[in-house]
């Protein structure tokens, strides 16, 4: 390397330089240096190519080498060699090549497998640090990707699985990370997607190899879907990565949302995939609690404590000892109660009413509000330690307006919990999912299944327009009638224009782009900025798929 060993070698990353290390002397050591190169060229050092530097040697070697050398790789980082190693399967070639294209110019070295066999074969081959798996990938199994997350957990814990799919839903996300996945993608995503967690997963490697053995923490329990978390938005399945990678720790949790977003089905979800599982979930409304009775309730009492207290009672804190404590509006307590909560959540321990002695409870607490919680601490309502004690992760649940791509399947979900598995299903006509869809929903979740189960015991199989609530009925002509009554002038360029409804604009909108993409549905999602099951529901509701999308050219050889 000699005297000008930094020149030229800080641009294209195209060459590997790998470093061998061999045995220590007394006060140097003793480096051997092999020059391969990932792409053929004629010279193995061309001026002005970039490099990779990786250490086969102890950690205390990495910042003598790097001074030394005087050159890194893009991330400033040095890794093992077998620690950059990478693995992409998935049945689809664009796909497959796409993404181990990127994984190679971070720096990877790339293998790809077309089927889980193929995959399970590598597995046992070689060693992996990072792999993108399709979660199906064959038609005969919707679920092989997991098949092949449970084999790499197992065999290889140190690997890193991100799964793949364009069948995602917030379900898919929280049992991927749930079972042990690194991160879960919803076809189409993008090439950042990739990037971004490729350097985070060196970025991990390069932390555990400077952490000792007992740092390390023990791997999540693999669960399955047992609850209801129904949706596919994009907003929902971040929330349940979030819910997944949270469970298998002993942190407090803080939940907020407006009401009706289903707080107390992600708490339960958190506790059903934690460690606690097998032991209690005591759910607790504190709003509906009178002040002067819920710490009794909470942390029991003994006799002749208070006028009518006439025998000794365990509270909800003992009955969910070793289990996890829901309590719900938590923000709505009296300040002289929060003082007793956080005694209980930082000591581990509580006191009944007229009792003079502690007692050890191991609890793990899930609080949630739908108000704002800094906003309480602010104005004084609040104690600000207990929310620091309270939020150690905060998930916000998004409101059901915000993700109208979840109403159409929590529609069907809850029209087919209704009618129960004897009696005929019920669909809805275009209209009412209409109305549906474009409705606020106020009362989120709560609301959106009170007015489908209405529907479904009053319509004839199908629901129309006439059998959903008045206020859904009608919030599209008082948004109409709003937007009448306040309609700027009119340009007299377009002052003839046709004015067209949403609906319209985007339906012509989809087919055109449909048109442009040769009726490629991945490469359309990808240009309108939704994910291919939302694009599909779509084409559903606006009958593109049995009218004008067959006659787009090339349509029948695209998915």
């Amino acid at each position: 390397m000699g005297e000008g060993r930094g020149e030229g070698l800080a641009t294209k990353p195209k060459i590997l330089l790998s470093f061998f290390i061999g045995a220590e002397t007394e006060k140097e050591w003793r480096v051997f240096f092999l020059v391969t190169q990932l792409r053929p060229h004629s010279n193995p050092l061309p001026k002005g190519e970039g490099v990779y530097l990786q250490n086969l040697g102890t950690p205390g070697l990495l910042s003598y080498i790097d001074n030394q050398i005087g050159i890194e790789n893009k991330s400033g980082l040095l890794f093992a060699a077998n620690n950059m190693k990478a693995l992409v399967v998935d049945d689809d070639d664009l796909i497959r090549s796409n993404v181990a294209e990127v994984l190679s110019n971070e720096g990877w070295e790339v293998s790809e497998a077309a089927s889980a066999e193929q995959a399970l074969e590598l597995l046992h081959r070689d060693t992996w640090s990072l792999v993108f798996c399709d979660v199906r990938l064959s038609a005969k199994n919707n679920h092989e990707g997991y098949d092949v997350l449970r084999s790499f957990t197992e065999e290889q814990p140190e690997a890193q699985i991100v799964l793949m799919t364009g069948h995602g839903s917030a379900v898919g996300a929280l049992d991927a990370v749930s079972s042990g996945a690194y991160d879960y993608l919803m076809k189409p995503f993008e090439i950042e997607d990739v990037k971004r967690i490729s350097q985070a997963v060196r970025r991990g490697f390069e932390k555990r190899a400077r952490r000792s053995p007992s740092d390390e923490l023990p791997s999540p329990p693999v669960y399955t879907s047992d609850i209801e978390l129904v949706g596919v938005s994009a907003a929902f399945v971040e929330v349940m990565k979030l819910v997944g990678r949270v469970a298998a720790t002993n942190l407090p949790v803080l939940i907020t949302g407006e009401s009706g977003t289903g707080k107390e089905i992600v708490a339960k979800a958190i506790h059903r995939r934690s460690p606690r599982a097998d032991k209690p979930f005591v759910a607790v409304n504190c709003g509906a609690l009178p002040a002067e009775l819920i710490e009794s309730e909470l942390f029991g009492h003994i006799r002749g404590s208070f006028t009518g207290a006439t025998v000794d009672r365990r509270g909800l804190w003992q009955e969910a000892d070793r289990g996890t404590v829901f309590l719900d509006e938590i923000t709505e307590t009296s300040l002289a109660f929060q003082v007793k909560l956080l005694r209980a959540l930082q000591e581990g321990e509580i006191r009944r009413v007229g009792s003079n002695q502690t007692q050890r409870v191991d609890v793990r607490v899930i609080a949630a509000t739908n108000r704002d919680a800094e906003l309480e601490v602010s104005e004084g309502r609040f104690r600000q330690d207990l929310l620091y004690r309270l939020n150690a992760v905060t998930i916000h649940l998004p409101a059901l307006r915000d993700r109208r791509e979840d109403i159409h399947p929590l529609v069907t979900y809850f029209a087919e919990r209704t009618i129960g598995s004897n009696a005929r299903p019920v669909g809805f006509s275009k209209d009412a999912m209409r109305l549906l869809e474009n409705y606020d929903w106020p009362g989120n979740i709560r609301e959106l299944e009170n007015a489908v189960v209405r529907a479904a015991a009053l319509c004839d199989q199908v629901v129309r327009p006439e059998d959903l609530p008045d206020r859904v009925r009608n919030y599209s002509k008082t948004s109409m009638t709003n937007r009448e009554n306040f309609r700027p002038l009119s340009d007299p360029e377009t002052a003839n224009e046709i004015l067209l409804p949403l609906s319209e604009i985007e339906r012509r909108h989809i087919l055109r782009v449909l048109t442009r993409t040769g009726g490629n549905k991945q490469a359309a999602a990808r240009v309108l900025g939704i994910d291919r099951t939302t694009l599909q529901r779509k084409l559903d509701r606006y009958d593109l798929e049995k009218t004008e999308l067959n006659g787009i050219p090339g349509k029948e050889h695209q998915g």
